[in-house]
């Protein structure tokens, strides 16, 4: 339970591991500081300079009571380039941080991450929505992330209700409500991005799953907390 908090945590007394731990993390380090740019960030760039070095600071300054590690250093990464942007003065006024760019997805260069935007953008399709609407209905605020994340979680291990929304295409508004004491306001302002999550945790798509980590801890959390 929490093994990426828990080696956050080992990491931030141990030099060699922090190195391992950030090396194993590159990938959301980059997808992160790129959604905050919404631009491709590449090891050349300042940005990832800024974002590693944020990124270590999260794990020095984690706090495991405080809840998951990986929110934490996204919030970090984010704050950190902001900073930059505005001292800078290049960047536009209004920094879209939650956005999702398919452009900076793409040109990370890996083939089965590719594959699998194009997987799962025809799995959106049953549903109405497309891989680019994620950018507008992404939760912004940690409080609504972990009330999605728990929604999805629900879902997740209630094959039943999966297998419901897959059919109908709808939210189970009040029953997520009911059950994972998630408001029904966000579940359906979210809808689009909680089916997204859940279908791509529910299936194989091993690269996209990354952008959702905090929700696999979620998971793990319910399931430690059920017995299983």
């Amino acid at each position: 339970m929490r093994d990426i908090d828990k080696n956050a945590i080992v990491a931030a007394n141990d030099a060699e591991k922090l190195e391992d731990f950030i090396r194993q993390h590159e990938r959301l380090i980059i997808i992160t500081a790129s959604r905050t740019a919404s631009k491709y960030i590449s090891k050349n760039d300042d940005e990832w300079a800024l974002a590693l070095e944020a990124f270590a600071d999260a794990v020095r300054h984690y706090d495991y009571d405080k809840g998951s590690f990986i929110p934490f250093a996204e919030l970090l990464i984010k704050r950190k380039l902001i900073d930059y942007y505005r001292v800078q003065r290049k960047h536009k006024a209004e920094i879209q941080v939650e956005q999702i760019e398919a452009e900076a997805i793409v040109e990370y260069n890996d083939p089965g991450l590719t594959m699998e935007i194009e997987a799962i953008t025809q799995v959106f399709k049953e549903y109405g929505f497309t891989f680019m609407d994620l950018a507008d209905c992404s939760p912004k605020a940690i409080k609504t992330k972990t009330a999605c994340a728990k929604a999805v979680a629900f879902i997740i291990k209630n094959p039943i209700v999966f297998k419901g929304i897959q059919e109908s295409k709808k939210i189970p508004a009040t029953l997520l409500e009911k059950n994972a004491n998630v408001p029904r306001k966000i579940s359906e302002r979210h809808r689009k991005y909680i089916i997204a999550a859940a279908e791509i945790l529910h299936g194989d798509y091993p690269c996209l799953s990354e952008y959702v980590s905090y929700i696999k801890e979620e998971i793990r959390d319910e399931s430690h907390g059920s017995g299983e």
